[in-house]
């Protein structure tokens, strides 16, 4: 004979059955919200709190609590109680009087409000100020640029060049063309010490100059090499010899494809008639205020700004 207080019964709904089986699959993200719904949905299914105890390994005890906090109050009854704690000090007038502070004003004397001016302003610690601060995402001490290209055949080039860059033409070679002025080209008053056992590589402090030079690149956007070559001035006659280099490491029969900026030296007479010898190659200019379309671009960006010259130590 059975003995012991009889159970209440536990029934479920179509849509609770389908919350349950979300919540069960939640090995992650809620393992004990998961946990729990595993247990009602096996209560539910005929099994008594011994045998879901231990199919689930824990103990009949927790299956009876979770069990009697959904009958009670269903799937709201699986999640966690609110935890006991100190009551919050700041309110939510105060934090709106922050967010309207920093969004819509500045402080006197200064372009943007830092944590402790903004202390100061409303009573608060900089320390509530920030974690207002990082809870909204707001950073007033970042600005970014930006710069809107007036290019009235921007959509047209924009096209084109990520054309080039998706979907490029049969037999052509693709590349993008930039130039870095200005490197100053250093070296060391004494030769490097490598890298040893026991020994980091050392160098001198201190370095002589040998001027400044110009590095013109070509990127390969299939294959990601780069040709390089550096000269002393930025002219036609230089971007000229650049060209014909790019022309000797490309096989014959391949059409070349070049993305460039707009750079007067590009558009100059001296390099149409070049163009005019050479019909393989073509000129795709990026819009203007946009050479970041450029992917050269980050490959120059990325290179060291010390440059020494021919035989000279890094």
């Amino acid at each position: 004979m059975r003995t012991g207080r009889r159970k209440a019964d536990l029934t479920l709904t179509p849509t609770e059955q389908r919350e349950l089986e979300s919540l069960s699959k939640r090995s992650r993200s809620a393992p004990a919200v998961a946990q729990r719904a595993r247990m009602v949905l096996g209560c539910a299914g005929g099994q008594d709190n011994q045998t879901v105890a231990r199919r689930l390994r824990v103990t009949p005890a927790t299956v009876g609590k979770w069990r009697r906090r959904f009958i009670e109050r269903r799937i709201a009854g699986l999640l966690d109680e609110p935890r006991p704690g100190a009551p919050r000090k700041i309110t939510d007038e105060q934090i709106e009087d922050i967010i309207v502070r920093t969004l819509e004003s500045t402080p006197k004397g200064a372009t943007h409000w830092s944590t402790r001016e903004m202390a100061r302003a409303t009573g608060l610690s900089a320390m509530t100020i920030s974690r207002v601060w990082r809870a909204f995402d707001l950073q007033p001490h970042r600005v970014e640029t930006f710069k809107l290209s007036p290019d009235p055949q921007l959509i047209e080039k924009v096209r084109d060049i990520v054309g080039l860059y998706l979907n490029p033409p049969a037999h052509t070679v693709v590349f993008c063309v930039d130039v870095k002025p200005q490197i100053q080209a250093l070296d060391r008053t004494a030769p490097m010490l490598p890298l040893q056992p026991g020994q980091v590589e050392r160098r001198t402090n201190d370095y002589k100059r040998h001027g400044t030079t110009s590095l013109y690149a070509a990127l390969d956007t299939q294959t990601g090499k780069v040709v390089g070559q550096t000269f002393s001035r930025q002219r036609a006659r230089e971007f000229r010899r650049f060209l014909e280099q790019i022309d000797a490491n490309v096989p014959a029969g391949l059409d070349i494809h070049i993305i460039l900026d707009n750079a007067s030296v590009h558009k100059s007479a001296a390099i149409q008639r070049w163009l005019t010898r050479h019909p393989r190659f073509h000129f795709h200019f990026t819009p203007t205020y946009a050479s970041w379309m450029n992917l050269v671009e980050r490959w120059v960006l990325s290179t060291d700004h010390e440059a020494a010259p021919p035989g000279c130590a890094p």
